[in-house]
């Protein structure tokens, strides 16, 4: 089953993404699992407000600045964060975890999370789960904008 793109103009979303980072991570419902940390490989792909493809009135080229996109090293140093911060059981927890810091800044309006075991079958690569989560407010540009700008939240350039 292909997922569907994220990227999109008439929604006003680019594709932010953050791909195979493998991590060393407690994780696991067994007993073995407790002590034993494993490797987990880790995708993150965000649908974020995309500035430049709001109206045709804007200038062709957004700032050349950080502030104005979602910093992938601010997003890479959380999920290591999220990773680090203790024993979780399950796969579907962790993706729920990063997926929720995500959402969190107001300009992420999808976010898909998949997180795998590795090492966990020798005859299977990985083991693990895909989750999209997403804001409320994707069914328009316009609504999406001006819901977005009366939420809160830790933008992923905050330091």
């Amino acid at each position: 089953m292909e997922a569907q793109p994220i990227a999109s103009s008439t929604r006003a979303l680019r594709h932010m993404f953050l791909r195979d980072m493998v991590l060393t991570a407690s994780i696991g419902v067994h007993p073995h699992e407790h002590t034993a940390p494993q490797r987990v490989r880790i995708n993150v792909d965000l649908g974020v407000e995309d500035d430049g493809a709001r109206s045709l009135s804007r200038q062709p080229v957004g700032r050349d600045e950080v502030g104005r996109v979602v910093d992938y090293e601010k997003l890479a140093d959380r999920v290591r964060e999220i990773v680090a911060a203790g024993h979780v059981r399950l796969v579907e927890t962790l993706a729920e975890r990063i997926a929720e810091i995500c959402l969190a800044d107001r300009r992420v309006h999808l976010a898909r999370i998949r997180v795998e075991k590795l090492d966990i079958f020798a005859d299977a690569t990985s083991a693990g789960v895909e989750i999209e989560r997403r804001q409320r407010d994707l069914s328009t540009p316009r609504q999406a904008a001006v819901n977005s700008e009366s939420r809160g939240g830790r933008r992923l350039t905050d330091r």
